[in-house]
């Protein structure tokens, strides 16, 4: 018998958002009542008499899981069956699935009450520092590699240029794809994500695909550096660089110097925001968007923009009182609500300078 899909177009801001949370919560529940049924089929054993050779077999063919998902819900399941207070933390909704599957293989009967309060409504990046601090690995060894060609069909040879991708990384990855072939069409393999992974508490292994323009200036920086960095070491080179470069960022979009001038003020009519206006506000609102909703202050801290409490084409000035950090989207969020959805408006009252 078919469940009937409600529709939830009737149904008012209040109700609609109502209605998620419930659902949220109902699918959370389902999710942990599946992992436990999970359990009991491993005890028995059930799969074999279905005809399956394994659980995860089981998982993919019978239910139609996907692999990812089949693959998440065994191994919570037997680490579950450890650890009860796993599933119970994961019921509660204070640890979600990646994070009980992540934190899995490193629960012991020691540190398992200890490890899910600190892993409590923690995103995937906090969890994976928890899991390095629960086994650290060793330092992964600089690599500066050429990557060969990527597999692509012989008669796309000729219209591809000649390899240029290098890896700038501390670990060897697998081939990434010119973009050259993507966009001509051609069958090539997948670019590999760039990745920051937890090696150990205040270790990372940074792993990404670099341009020979790129593996060029890293090579002549290391040549350059060899009196202080002998050994050329890629991590030191890239953390120099970095430093530069935030200095130079928080100069340009955050007007941060270190012999501030006093301010001139703004002449009439302008949408010049002062340097210590700036800077001020950003300090007071710690580098991050600085909009209070129902359930409490945003946490994004990219894709920021300057924003006037009062808007600037209602006479709002540029002052530290009314200019305030926001990111992109609420700030077009605010914009909408006082100016409405299609006032001409809206496009010319939002931040002109993002940081």
């Amino acid at each position: 018998m078919a469940t009937a899909i409600p529709s939830f177009h009737a149904l008012s801001d209040h109700e609609l958002l109502a209605a998620i949370e419930r659902l949220a919560h109902d699918e959370r529940r389902a999710t942990v009542t599946l992992i436990r049924s999970l359990i009991e089929l491993d005890v028995r054993r059930l799969y074999l008499g279905e005809g399956y050779p394994s659980l995860f077999v089981y998982c993919t063919q019978a239910l139609r899981l996907s692999e990812h998902a089949a693959y998440n819900r065994i191994e919570v399941a037997r680490a579950g069956r450890r650890h009860p207070r796993l599933l119970a933390a994961l019921d509660r909704g204070s640890i979600n699935l990646t994070a009980a599957r992540l934190l899995s293989s490193h629960l012991t009967p020691e540190n398992c009450e200890r490890v899910l309060e600190a892993a409590r409504h923690k995103n995937k990046r906090q969890v994976e520092e928890i899991v390095a601090s629960l086994r650290p690995l060793p330092d992964v060894p600089a690599v500066v590699r050429k990557l060969p060609s990527p597999p692509i069909r012989a008669a796309a040879l000729s219209s591809l240029p000649a390899n240029r991708a290098v890896t700038a990384a501390p670990t060897a990855i697998p081939p990434a794809a010119p973009s050259s072939a993507r966009s001509a069409g051609h069958t090539v393999s997948p670019a590999p994500k760039p990745t920051v992974t937890p090696l150990a508490p205040e270790r990372y292994r940074i792993q990404f695909t670099a341009t020979r323009a790129t593996h060029d200036k890293l090579r002549r920086a290391q040549e350059l550096l060899r009196h202080v960095v002998p050994n050329g070491d890629p991590a030191e080179i890239f953390d120099r660089a970095l430093t530069l470069l935030l200095k130079d960022l928080e100069r340009t979009r955050l007007a941060a110097v270190a012999k501030p001038k006093s301010s001139r003020g703004v002449a009439d009519g302008s949408r010049h925001i002062p340097a210590d206006v700036k800077r001020a506000v950003w300090a007071r609102d710690e580098g991050r968007c600085a909009f209070v909703g129902s359930r409490g202050r945003c946490t994004e801290r990219g894709f920021l923009e300057w924003h006037h409490v009062t808007p600037f084409a209602a006479g709002g000035l540029a002052t530290v009182d009314n200019i305030q950090v926001r990111c992109a989207s609420h700030n077009r969020y605010e914009a909408t609500l006082f100016f409405g959805d299609d006032s001409p408006r809206l496009a010319v009252d939002r931040a002109e300078v993002s940081t």
